[in-house]
């Protein structure tokens, strides 16, 4: 498990700092993510490519575009075909494939000849083309459409789950999200409906992706929460909610944040202009116009001072001072700050 790190910006370039503030890979590029399994991908020559924890360029190919890393390999295209290189930038499936997934369970979705199938990391065919779409495996299951409807097939290529839904997304532990029109709801591995489809798909949100055995849910515009067994955890009664994320999530009423628990208590009175993801033990919330984290009884730990603030991640966060950049640790001392 390799260090943190953070990114920086110096003069319109991007790098990164260390935990400690240490500028360990010179801001240089006009693009940069954050890292990633190891990897960020940056602009190059007007491509996003890889760059390990060393700042160093996976460039003994260069493609079109490089997905992300996920069970060591990462998707490459090259014109309009795709294969996947390992975490050395060495091409180990050729490019070949109309489209490409990530690799789950050992096993990613390409289509050839306009049919999809599954391969292994070598490159050789595990199960082969045959449905109109497909997505990643996990928990030993992948979603496939067939006939324009979408089922599960397991690790063999057998339909363990029939083709029902007019979307399926891949599993989160034990459920699976699946669509029925413009609503979502939930399934077990069994293929049997946990919650019918009956939530409203949001732009701009993870309709149904679990944080903290957590997921939002809208309807007639009010914002709850199911859990990953699909209970009915929250009913909808906030104007606006935000994730989870140890054991608080910032939810709105009447023009005003403030932060529930897992049984839907208001453990922080809404008194907040805005509230973000409560993480390494503080929240980032907004009061009279400035920014600051509050632990979670609500106390100020950092007080309100910045334009923006981020959550904290790995025991730092990103705030706007003035226009400028800036980390603070827990504590609210500035580690690194833009010139």
């Amino acid at each position: 498990m390799t260090a943190p790190l953070y990114k920086i910006r110096a003069q319109s370039r991007y790098g990164f700092i260390n935990r400690q503030g240490e500028v360990v890979i010179e801001p240089q590029y006009l693009e940069a993510e954050d890292f990633y399994h190891g990897f960020s991908r940056v602009r190059f020559n007007e491509k996003l490519v890889p760059m390990d924890a060393m700042g160093r360029l996976l460039l003994k190919h260069l493609f079109n575009f490089v997905g992300f890393f996920e069970q060591g390999l990462a998707r490459a295209q090259l014109v309009n075909r795709w294969g996947y290189i390992d975490t050395r930038g060495n091409l180990v499936v050729d490019i070949q494939f109309e489209d490409a997934g990530d690799f789950g369970d050992g096993l990613a979705p390409v289509r050839r000849n306009n049919r999809y199938g599954f391969i292994r990391p070598d490159g050789t065919w595990k199960i082969r083309p045959q449905f109109e779409a497909a997505g990643e495996f996990a928990s030993g299951l992948a979603p496939v459409q067939l006939v324009e409807k979408w089922g599960y097939i397991d690790e063999d290529g057998e339909m363990a789950i029939a083709p029902q839904f007019d979307s399926g997304r891949s599993f989160q532990g034990d459920v699976a999200v699946v669509q029925q029109g413009n609503y979502w709801g939930l399934i077990n591995s069994e293929g049997e409906l946990l919650v019918e489809p009956q939530f409203e798909l949001q732009d701009g949100y993870s309709n149904g992706e679990f944080f903290d055995g957590m997921a939002i849910i809208v309807q007639d515009g009010l914002y709850g929460f199911i859990d990953d067994e699909g209970n009915l955890a929250i009913p909808p009664a906030f104007g606006f909610a935000g994730d989870f994320g140890e054991g608080l999530a910032p939810v709105e009423q009447h023009g005003r944040f403030g932060f529930i628990d897992k049984s839907g208590n208001i453990c922080i009175p809404p008194r907040f202009e805005d509230a973000g993801l409560l993480a390494n033990g503080l929240a980032p919330v907004k009061a009279n116009g400035h920014w600051g984290f509050i632990g979670p009884t609500g106390e100020w730990l950092i007080p309100p001072k910045y334009d923006s603030a981020l959550p904290f991640h790995d025991g730092l966060a990103l705030v706007g001072h003035q226009g400028a950049w800036r980390y603070v640790d827990t504590v609210g001392q500035v580690v690194w700050e833009e010139k």
